[in-house]
Formats: C-alpha cells, sequence, structure tokens
C-alpha cells in the first residue's frame, strides 16, 4: 500500500460527510495509542493550554520521583522515558512556549536527581541537547516570552558536569 501525500488526504476529507469523518477520527483512536492521546488532547485539552502545561509538568515531577537512582543505567533508562513523554505532549501541543516550559521542568528535574552526572557523558549531552532545544524554541518566540522564559532558562543553564552529589 502506497502512502499518498497530505494535500491529497486534505482533499479527500473535505469531500467526505461528516459521519464518515467521525468514523475515521474513532478509527484512529483505536489504531494507535498516540492516534487517541491526540485526539484526547485536542477535544479536551488544547482549549487550556496552561493547564495542560501544569498536568504534564506535574506528571513529569512524579515520574522524576520514581527514578531509581540506585545506578546510573537505571537512572538513564528512566530519564530516557521521561522525555519520551515530554517530546511526546510537546509534539500534541505545537506550541513554542509550551515546549519551552516543559523542557524546562525536565531540566530542572534531572538536576535535582542525586546522581553522579560527571561520570556519564551520555546524561550530560542528552541534558546539553534539551539546553540546545530550549534555546532554539525560545529563539522562535516573540521577544516579551523570551524575557519571561531567560530567568528560568539561566536556572537549568550550566552543565550537568559541574554538579556532583558526592
Amino acid at each position: 500500500m502506497n502512502n499518498v501525500s497530505l494535500s491529497r488526504i486534505r482533499h479527500e476529507i473535505r469531500e467526505r460527510r461528516h459521519e464518515e469523518l467521525v468514523d475515521y477520527c474513532l478509527r484512529l483512536a483505536k489504531f494507535k495509542n498516540e492516534n487517541k492521546e491526540l485526539l484526547s488532547y485536542l477535544l479536551f485539552e488544547a482549549h487550556d493550554e496552561k493547564g495542560y502545561r501544569a498536568e504534564v509538568r506535574d506528571e513529569m515531577e512524579l515520574m522524576f520521583d520514581e527514578v531509581n537512582v540506585s545506578s546510573v543505567y537505571f537512572a538513564k533508562k528512566s530519564i530516557r522515558k521521561i522525555l519520551r513523554h515530554a517530546a511526546r505532549h510537546i509534539k500534541y501541543s505545537g506550541s513554542k512556549q509550551t515546549e519551552v516550559e516543559i523542557l524546562i521542568s525536565f531540566c530542572k528535574g534531572m538536576r535535582n536527581l542525586p546522581l553522579p552526572f560527571h561520570e556519564n557523558k551520555v546524561l550530560i549531552n542528552l541534558y546539553d541537547r534539551q539546553l540546545h532545544n530550549i534555546k532554539k524554541a525560545m529563539s522562535q518566540m516573540n521577544e516579551d516570552l523570551q524575557y519571561d522564559y531567560q530567568s528560568d532558562f539561566n536556572t537549568v543553564k550550566q552543565p550537568l558536569s559541574k554538579i556532583s552529589f558526592d
């Protein structure tokens, strides 16, 4: 089966009846969990972006509380899982403001973990990549919002390699 271009799909959707589109949406939701989550966001959360961001931050805090810090290996797996969770919610929203807030929250959570980050290059690189993503998203926002988030960014900007909990 060949994938059809998005413009062709858009054209076909415009020609379908309302009932058919509802059936298609429900079928998509049943097909894959990510589709169901996206539909849930669009239907129930998109109107309250601020509440959505707070909910995602709270979920991430709970996930960071459950990170197994007995071993850097297990911590790495948990941190990557949290990052996938954050990235999925950022993708659903599509808002740069949401992206910045969630990534800053992720970085703060990571900084609060009692791990020897200076010993693990993978975690340092993962953290630095998120700092880069925050900078990139902030550069695409208007100047007032950039100013609002600059102080939060400055608190997480220090490299992880300088943090040690020995």
